[in-house]
């Protein structure tokens, strides 16, 4: 696909759902991103709003009783295990990481439940860095398009940082699951109100 085309297309989104991204503190981004594991936003991020409350550095969530942090963010899903990842997470980013969240892909996923995806949201969202966080919907819409013909994550991610130039990447991620949760839905895209459909070569339209 032509850049002139995603360009248009993330203009596009981003002028319908006129997103900024900001930065944010890379240890409150790091601790979100795990209670968001396999929970909705609407879950998670309250969760971690009220733990923040309560303790908002790795020295202050470390004197905490596991069982008092699984009180904390429950209901999120896995809250005794989120709960104890937390607490080891904080201990290693303390002792290995001078109590800094690290600043490359591969120091942080060596730290306890954070993968490819966790990694790049804390690199895009708390350090700047023009790297693309793979969730289901930027995977689902990414597909659509025709950017990658993968669902593996990693095989997305690369298809597309060789597709998407690097300004666009900061922004990719928030309007494609705003997008994705809104109108490209999984299974159900919403194809006649889209707003991109004449770009789209997966349209139920089939509109040129």
């Amino acid at each position: 696909m032509q850049s002139k085309t995603i360009q248009k297309i993330i203009n596009r989104l981003d002028k319908l759902y006129g997103i900024e991204v900001h930065r944010s503190n890379p240890f409150k981004t790091l601790i979100g991103v795990i209670l968001s594991h396999r929970t909705k936003d609407d879950v998670s991020w309250p969760a971690a709003r009220r733990l923040f409350d309560v303790a908002d550095s790795p020295e202050k969530i470390l004197k905490l009783p596991e069982k008092k942090i699984a009180k904390i963010i429950y209901p999120v899903g896995f809250y005794n295990q989120k709960a104890k990842r937390i607490k080891q997470v904080c201990k290693m980013v303390l002792e290995e990481f001078d109590g800094k969240v690290p600043k490359t892909r591969e120091e942080l996923m060596k730290l306890p439940g954070v993968g490819g995806k966790s990694s790049d949201i804390v690199l895009s969202y708390a350090y700047g860095v023009p790297v693309i966080a793979c969730d289901a919907h930027v995977i689902w819409v990414s597909n659509q398009l025709e950017w990658t013909n993968s669902k593996n994550p990693e095989k997305v991610r690369q298809d597309l940082h060789k597709t998407v130039p690097i300004k666009y990447r900061l922004s990719l991620n928030s309007v494609f699951v705003e997008f994705g949760k809104e109108i490209c839905i999984t299974g159900k895209p919403k194809c006649i109100i889209c707003p991109i459909k004449k770009y789209c070569p997966s349209s139920r339209l089939k509109t040129k």
